[in-house]
């Protein structure tokens, strides 16, 4: 019995989970986490407002994993030995013919004051800080940005800030507020979110505009303080600070074999297979892929990066050469609360809807769907 591990409970874990279990049934999985638990991040942004609670975005494993016919191992990853055939954790070592990779990033967090600053997507806690936050504020600066990895441009993760800036300006507004507080959008790109396409980044910067939202752009990160932000291009006012750096590899790959881009990720090649290693794979953020510069880093991307690594895989234990590949697609809706913006990317095209209400309730509805197969 050929026997597979994948480290991650995340998208692309869970998405490998149930490709590996849908082309062999007798196939012997074992998943690492921490916990048996998906926690659904881009649920977060409607966490502040109240719309979601805890309770909500955190889904018990137990049932998927008896389903699938999976072996839960609870644990933290420390290291990998003999060319992947050893996964070490914390509570134990674990053995595999096969491995897939789906264990996230990590965010830099070199910039000075950085612990000042609120990084959003890293997990639920966070995004119930900032809900704690704007009860206990009764006006002041509030500034949301991001920022990416220089040496690696694709691991970046703006568009939950976009969702944030706009979810915020909403909020206050619904609550009649917004006058006593000033919103001010950062980031050392002169044109943030152009991974979406110019057209997407065109209709970002005019709803700032047309929100009265303050931008301070182009400028190169210098740190925070507890004041506000300071940048290359000057300083501004913060009381409070929503920001996204940029993200590399998990420490525990300084602990294996496994070749690293120079932004630090899992140099991985169209197949999803990692350089160099035999039946080992990644899929999601851990990975440094070939594509095009504005392939991005999200929960879809990580779906089909996963599907393609579980069939390859498999393919690979009997003999053959892979030939799966993955499709690179940026599909997302940049919510503000109320309404929606749809913006979609291939290697064809880019297309950019403008805000409306049945986006918004589309996102919402994408996540009872995409969370029912996990209940």
């Amino acid at each position: 019995m050929k026997k597979i591990t994948i480290i991650g409970a995340g998208f692309a874990g869970l998405t490998a989970v149930r490709e590996l279990r849908k082309l062999d049934k007798s196939v012997e999985i074992t998943l690492i986490s921490p916990v048996a638990e998906l926690h659904y991040l881009p649920g977060i942004i409607w966490i502040p407002s109240g719309r979601r609670q805890r309770e909500d975005l955190v889904i018990s494993l137990d049932n998927y994993f008896s389903r699938m016919k999976v072996k839960f191992h609870q644990g933290n990853v420390t290291g990998l030995r003999d060319g992947g055939r050893v996964v070490e954790t914390d509570n134990g070592e674990i053995t595999n013919d096969g491995l897939i990779i789906g264990s996230g990033g990590r965010f830099i967090k070199k910039l000075p004051g950085i612990e000042r600053a609120i990084t959003p997507c890293e997990g639920i806690t966070a995004a119930e800080k900032i809900r704690d936050r704007l009860k206990e504020m009764q006006g002041g600066n509030i500034a949301i940005g991001f920022a990416g990895n220089p040496k690696e441009p694709s691991a970046m993760r703006g568009g939950p800030m976009f969702e944030f800036l706009f979810g915020l300006d909403t909020q206050l507004r619904q609550e009649g507020r917004r006058d006593n507080f000033k919103l001010t959008f950062f980031s050392p790109a002169p044109q943030p979110g152009n991974r979406l396409g110019p057209k997407a980044v065109k209709g970002l910067l005019e709803e700032m505009k047309k929100r009265n939202i303050d931008t301070h752009l182009g400028h190169k990160m210098k740190g925070f303080s507890e004041t506000g932000v300071t940048t290359e291009g000057g300083e501004f006012p913060a009381d409070l600070i929503l920001f996204m750096p940029g993200m590399t590899g998990n420490k525990w790959f300084d602990n294996s074999e496994l070749p690293r881009s120079e932004g630090g990720l899992i140099k991985a090649d169209a197949q999803c297979r990692v350089e160099g290693m035999k039946n080992v794979y990644v899929a999601g953020d851990s990975g440094s892929f070939p594509g095009p510069d504005w392939m991005p880093k999200q929960a879809h991307m990580a779906d089909l990066q996963a599907t393609a690594a579980a069939k390859n895989l498999l393919t690979e234990l009997d003999g053959s050469t892979p030939s799966e590949t993955f499709k690179v697609e940026l599909v997302c809706i940049v919510d503000s609360n109320s309404k929606g913006m749809l913006v979609s990317r291939n290697e064809k095209r880019a297309l950019t809807l403008p805000a409306c209400r049945m986006f918004h309730w589309m996102k919402r509805g994408f996540e009872w769907w995409y969370l029912k197969q996990y209940r």
